[in-house]
């Protein structure tokens, strides 16, 4: 039988004071979230299988003015079940973003396009791209003749007025395919971004595959050498100069279109069909990513597939592969691994079309990648 003397009482009392120590100690550096993390990684999708983190870190972001709406619900979300994670996301534009993480002063950055082969020799170090969400670039129009009409455009015709060799809207191609809408004869006021631009990325890249003289002439980039027209900085620059300027036309992320209430061209697609850009058009165009190369630089502009819309894009966040601060690096692959999944849900009311589930699990894949001195953190 046990007996219960002063000595026993004594050593159970420092065993337990010992204890205690060791459990502040491994809280204090983190250490037991890091083994949960570790012990989770085939249990669920959701960060909620990832323990949290254990000190308070803000995390740097900048980038698309494209996915703002859909990354700035997501950073207010992320904060609200997180408190301790502040994420800090600058909309200036794909071509910043990516100069940024280059240059080492954000933690991420995002962009609509994929960085260039030059651009990852320019890296520090090896770079992952995830794809978060996926949308449309909008054609918007301010033509008060027109109503609510929706117009009609295809590829051929927007490379002309963007190359300046359509001026009218009454033109005849462009009356041609629109023989039900009262064109203005006004000339058209071309706008378009002015900063480095992965919505100009998309809307180029969907122009060069329809027009041989775009792709010889201006050819596909963030920044371009435009033939014509008004530049303005970032979606909200573009969609405010439009609503301001009777008889333009330029280029945003939906979201921007529809909050501005423009009018939004129907686009028409290899199928011959024209298409309203809309959640159900941009998962339609997804349907072609079937093949995903490894590095998931993948484009589906012009997608042919039945009621795609042809100016779609996935979006990513890019960010370095290894990571000096380890408190940053695990934060930072938590909150990707919640955006992929469960920051889905807040994509269709911002009118984001959520991940394909293979993408997803590819996302996944990079994600599990992210180290920091070459140690996974998840």
């Amino acid at each position: 039988m046990f007996r219960h003397n002063k000595k026993t009482h004594l050593w159970l009392e420092r065993t337990l004071q010992a204890k205690t120590l060791v459990l502040i100690a491994l809280n204090i550096l983190g250490v037991s979230g890091t083994l949960a993390c570790k012990g989770d990684k085939g249990s669920g999708t959701g960060v909620s299988s990832f323990a949290s983190v254990s000190k308070d870190v803000t995390i740097q972001g900048a980038g698309a003015t494209f996915q703002y709406p859909l990354m700035s619900k997501w950073t207010q979300e992320y904060n609200r079940q997180n408190p301790n994670v502040r994420i800090n996301y600058q909309s200036v534009g794909s071509g910043a973003g990516i100069r940024q993480l280059i240059a080492g002063t954000v933690h991420f950055g995002s962009s609509d396009a994929p960085m260039t082969d030059e651009q990852l020799k320019e890296a520090k170090m090896p770079v992952l791209h995830i794809p978060v969400t996926l949308g449309a670039v909008a054609v918007i129009v301010n033509l008060k003749e027109i109503g609510d009409r929706p117009l009609r455009l295809d590829g051929t015709i927007l490379a002309d007025i963007f190359l300046g060799k359509i001026t009218k809207w009454n033109d005849p191609k462009i009356a041609q395919i629109n023989p039900e809408v009262p064109l203005p004869d006004k000339a058209i006021a071309v706008v378009h971004r002015s900063d480095g631009s992965g919505t100009t990325f998309i809307f180029a890249d969907f122009l060069a595959k329809s027009s041989e003289e775009w792709r010889t002439k201006v050819g596909v980039s963030t920044s371009l050498n435009w033939p014509v027209g008004l530049g303005a900085k970032g979606n909200e620059g573009v969609s405010g100069q439009v609503l301001q300027m009777p008889y333009s036309i330029g280029y945003v992320e939906l979201t921007y279109a529809l909050q501005n209430k423009l009018n939004v061209a129907h686009i028409k697609n290899p199928s011959g069909e024209y298409v309203p850009p809309s959640l159900e058009t941009v998962e339609k165009a997804a349907t072609i990513a079937t093949s995903l190369p490894e590095d998931l630089r993948v484009f589906i502009t012009n997608a042919d597939a039945p009621m795609a819309y042809p100016i779609s894009s996935f979006s990513w966040v890019i960010v370095y592969r290894d990571q000096k601060d380890c408190a940053i690096a695990t934060a930072l692959a938590r909150f990707l691994w919640w955006a992929v999944h469960d920051g889905q849900q807040f994509s269709a009311p911002l009118h984001y079309a959520p991940l394909p589930k293979e993408m997803a699990e590819r996302c996944e894949q990079k994600i599990r990648q992210i180290t920091c001195e070459g140690k996974p953190v998840l």
